[in-house]
């Protein structure tokens, strides 16, 4: 099985002029983040949020605007996820009948104009943790991030959140307190990987169901 990085994006909302926030990825050595402060002060969030964690290693950039915050994400990429090993992975990032991170990157992608960078191999957790275990309580399904990780997960990352859910972050990121919304981002890729370690535990390589998010270029 290739190497697991896991990513979760924060938005300013769900329309398609809204924009994103925050870009998180999980690797083997650490959480990388990406912020956006809409050319706010933001003091050393990576500092800040470092005091918080004290078994994580996580690098935090800031960025003046979205525009700048997407071509760091794409150099990113380029230099550390673009290869043979990796596999790029979300929850509910992309199914087959939608999803979300991967769908509003490619619009503020092309919003700005710029080139979707991730050229690379894709799986999603979600539908594996849906259809191969059991994620009932009370006669209801569950398909939200953290309420799936409770069940399946160590729950060692529970604590990390200070939000209850993720709009939440919307109202952090509107009022600047971007040390709160990195921390949530950080609990969510972390949250996302391992339900992907435990998917790959216990379940086989088909059901990963990997899928290049290389565009088609024609000649």
């Amino acid at each position: 099985m290739l190497e697991q990085v896991a990513f979760d994006i924060e938005t300013t909302g769900f329309d398609i002029n809204d924009e994103v926030t925050v870009v998180g990825f999980a690797m083997p050595m650490g959480v990388r983040v990406f912020v956006q402060t809409a050319g706010r002060a933001a003091g050393d969030v990576e500092a800040s949020v470092s005091a918080r964690l004290s078994d994580t290693l996580v690098n935090v950039s800031t960025h003046p605007d979205e525009s700048a915050l997407l071509a760091a994400v794409a150099a990113f990429i380029g230099d550390r996820i673009q290869d043979a090993e990796s596999l790029l992975v979300a929850f509910n990032g992309e199914v087959w009948s939608g999803g979300f991170d991967l769908p509003f990157l490619r619009s503020r992608y092309a919003a700005h104009g710029m080139a979707w960078p991730f050229d690379v191999a894709y799986a999603d957790v979600l539908p594996v943790i849906s259809d191969r275990f059991n994620t009932t309580v009370d006669g209801e399904e569950q398909r939200g991030l953290a309420a799936v990780y409770r069940l399946l997960g160590d729950g060692s990352h529970s604590d990390l959140d200070p939000f209850e859910d993720s709009a939440a972050a919307v109202t952090a990121f509107e009022d600047g307190r971007f040390v709160e919304l990195v921390l949530h981002n950080v609990a969510d890729v972390l949250r996302t990987r391992a339900l992907g370690r435990v998917a790959e535990r216990y379940c086989s390589k088909a059901e990963f169901n990997v899928k290049s998010l290389t565009p088609t270029r024609s000649s």
